[in-house]
């Protein structure tokens, strides 16, 4: 199964899920740890998803995609914000969705990957 660019749910699934990682801090309570955490980590899955759509054939940035996925689901135990319930839980749900896309998508890219390796 192979998909055009920009057309991968996933991806775009994952888009949204950093955008709204990254603006979290403006509604709920945050530390300085916390505040970074989501704004870095929401910016670099967004940056990953974008990064997936353009090429859809990518495997690396479904992987990156669990990744940070993953840096975000820690990082309230890391980054000692455990204690603010509404960014650890923005951070933990994130976390799972955007392992779950990449995990999703990781099938697709590497048979888009094989599509487009077999044509050389």
């Amino acid at each position: 199964m192979t998909s055009k660019a920009w057309t991968r749910w996933q991806d775009w699934v994952a888009l949204v899920i950093g955008v709204l990682a990254a603006l979290s801090p403006l509604v709920v309570a945050t530390s300085a740890g916390a505040a970074w955490a989501l704004v870095v980590l929401g910016v670099l899955i967004a940056v990953a998803a974008l990064w997936s759509l353009a090429s859809p054939g990518s495997v690396a940035s479904e992987y990156a995609h669990i990744v940070f996925g993953v840096l975000l689901f820690i990082s309230p135990w890391v980054l000692t914000y455990s204690d603010l319930s509404g960014a650890s839980w923005t951070s933990w749900i994130a976390g799972v969705l955007a392992v779950i896309a990449g995990a999703t998508a990781v099938p697709v890219a590497t048979a888009q990957h094989r599509s487009i390796a077999g044509q050389h």
